[in-house]
């Protein structure tokens, strides 16, 4: 057991009532409590659509399908991000392009390189707003009105996060968003597709079961006793135990991103005058989701960043590494091409634990173990 682990769970009492509700009313799977979720959701990023589905990868499978991305067109998008966002792409027999970050305190997908990267198969971009802070949605929007090009958000990391006083997620055609456990909105699995485009979202509806007109919990109100099957889709349902922990973790989120913003300054602070390590995004303007805290090391520690990581943990500090350059995995090996600044930086990526209930003592505790390490290396 770590005495600082990097992520805790923030579920209690209302939770365990949320599904215990849910089991006792007899419906467990799509129905009313995933209704409420969405409507919760949509109304919390202003956005006309949300639809609950059992992951945030098949939300990403679902805008591509949607958008009309398939084989052989070109999704431009980040390396830096979890695998899912590339592998989402694979699913249409897309081709994914990776383009390169901005640099060492933005670890955003570049816009410029995003145009270096364009060709006449180029359909889409993906974007991934890494540990919430969003990419430069302006210059990408205008990238992608001035080519003809969809652009799908990536806003796992994101919920409740703006740019520019829009939520992230809401930006570009499609948004979505992950409820893996260690999110800041949390279901276990889960994930929500949002859009303001009607049809989108209808297509998208009907893809996640299967096709199908109805679904069983219309039909088990008498609102249908039939259904016709008019696309081949899937089942991607959210069931409505899950959607009943994102309900109650909805209304507990803001609080715990105001908190998260606190644990980030106390970081800030603590680790200001470390000059063996760079905070990425520093003076931020603007609300965030802060889901991860993220440190770079200098360049003299290249090759050495396990090792940092090892000393910590045996301090009973867990970390992690968001993420390996999704263009260096061997399933990828294809579409790899030169990324110098992810594969630079990813090597001397270090997660250090974030979440609300850490206290200062913890965070200094953390700032001051990593500072001696470096120091005396």
């Amino acid at each position: 057991m770590y005495k600082i682990p990097l992520f805790d769970l923030n579920y209690g009492a209302e939770e365990e009532q949320a599904v215990l509700e849910t089991l006792r009313s007899k419906w467990i799977s799509t129905g009313p409590k995933t209704a409420a979720f969405e409507a919760d959701f949509a109304a919390m990023l202003g956005v006309r659509h949300a639809l609950a589905l059992s992951n945030c990868t098949v939300s990403l499978h679902l805008a591509l399908k949607i958008l009309g991305i398939g084989r052989g067109d070109e999704v431009i998008c980040p390396s830096l991000t979890f695998v899912a966002t590339v592998n989402a792409i694979r699913y249409v027999d897309a081709v994914p392009v990776f383009a390169d970050i901005c640099g060492v305190t933005d670890l955003t997908i570049d816009p410029e390189d995003i145009r270096s990267k364009l060709t006449d198969r180029t359909k889409a971009i993906v974007v991934m707003h890494y540990a919430g802070f969003p990419c430069a949605m302006d210059e990408i929007m205008g990238i992608a009105h001035e080519h003809g090009l969809k652009v799908i958000e990536d806003a796992c990391h994101g919920p409740l996060s703006e740019y520019r006083g829009r939520k992230l997620g809401t930006i570009g055609d499609v948004g979505c968003f992950s409820f893996f456990s260690n999110k800041n909105i949390s279901t276990g699995e889960g994930g929500m597709l949002v859009t303001d485009d009607d049809s989108l979202f209808e297509q998208a509806k009907l893809l996640r079961s299967h096709g199908m007109t109805t679904l069983s919990y219309e039909r088990a109100k008498g609102h249908s006793t039939g259904y016709d099957v008019i696309e081949s889709g899937y089942n991607y349902r959210m069931d409505d135990i899950r959607a009943s922990l994102g309900i109650v973790q909805l209304g507990k989120l803001m609080a715990d991103l105001m908190q998260r913003a606190v644990v980030r300054r106390w970081y800030e602070e603590a680790l200001a005058s470390v000059h063996e390590v760079t905070v990425p995004f520093p003076a931020h303007e603007g609300f965030v989701s802060n889901y991860i805290f993220t440190v770079v090391l200098d360049e003299s520690y290249t090759g050495r960043r396990d090792e940092i990581r090892d000393a910590l943990h045996l301090a009973g500090i867990q970390t992690s590494m968001h993420y390996p350059p999704a263009h260096l995995f061997s399933i990828f090996r294809d579409y790899s091409g030169s990324l110098p600044l992810t594969e630079t930086i990813a090597d001397r990526l270090i997660t250090l634990p974030m979440y609300s209930r850490l206290t200062q003592q913890e965070v200094n505790y953390v700032a001051q173990t990593l500072t001696e390490l470096l120091t005396a290396s």
